[in-house]
């Protein structure tokens, strides 16, 4: 009398045999089942029967692309990734998919169009072209280094660093000609960056009520 507990489980084959061989789209991790499937296993009553068939099928497939994918370049990191739930460590192998073949349809609608400020519509009404942006760097003759127009460590921040300022003519003999000149230069770009804050914040509220001025 054979002991059933030990028998091994049986496995399907590796070898898939079709008529009509598959196609596939490995980028997209696909495979496309050209042969016809048998309607009176579709409409069979049997519910079980019906779904073993289409298990079977399912089953087949996914054998055949997982074959495909295991032809595909094999890449191992070479440093291992400590897991912290299981205490381990343990090495990524990565398939190098291919370039997908089937285009698929956006997941999102395409972006609206950005409605366009007073500033914009103004210009547009007057003929007015826009002008051609420059580059974000400029050359810093002391330092010998590009650096950025604006921003961290930028160009207009150069009064910063100096340790001698000349007092603008505008602020002589007024309230600021005491005032540290590189005080009211950190000021003033506060004070810009809040009104443009501010004018965006119109732009964006005008465009949503449809208003044009």
């Amino acid at each position: 009398m054979s002991d059933k507990s030990n028998s091994k489980p049986e496995y399907k084959p590796v070898t898939v045999e079709k008529a009509i061989p598959n196609t596939y789209d490995l980028g997209n991790l696909a495979t496309f089942d050209p042969n016809p499937m048998d309607n009176t296993q579709l409409t069979n009553k049997n519910e079980q029967e019906k779904e073993q068939y289409i298990t079977s099928i399912t089953r087949d497939n996914v054998q055949l692309l997982i074959n495909q994918l295991l032809s595909l370049p094999v890449k191992t990191t070479t440093d291992n990734v400590d897991s912290t739930s299981t205490g381990q460590s343990s090495s990524i192998t990565l398939l190098r998919l291919p370039d997908s073949l089937t285009i698929l349809p956006r997941e999102k609608s395409l972006p609206k169009e950005k409605p366009l400020t007073k500033w914009q519509e103004f210009a547009k009404r007057k003929g007015i072209k826009a002008k051609e942006k420059s580059g974000k760097l400029v050359y810093n003759e002391e330092t010998g280094e590009w650096v950025p127009k604006w921003g961290y460590k930028g160009k207009n921040k150069d009064l910063d660093q100096q340790w001698l300022v000349e007092v603008d003519e505008k602020v002589k003999n007024t309230e600021d000609e005491l005032i540290d000149p590189r005080t009211l230069k950190r000021a003033e770009r506060k004070k810009l960056i809040k009104k443009n804050e501010l004018q965006h914040k119109r732009n964006l509220k005008n465009a949503a009520n449809g208003i044009s001025k």
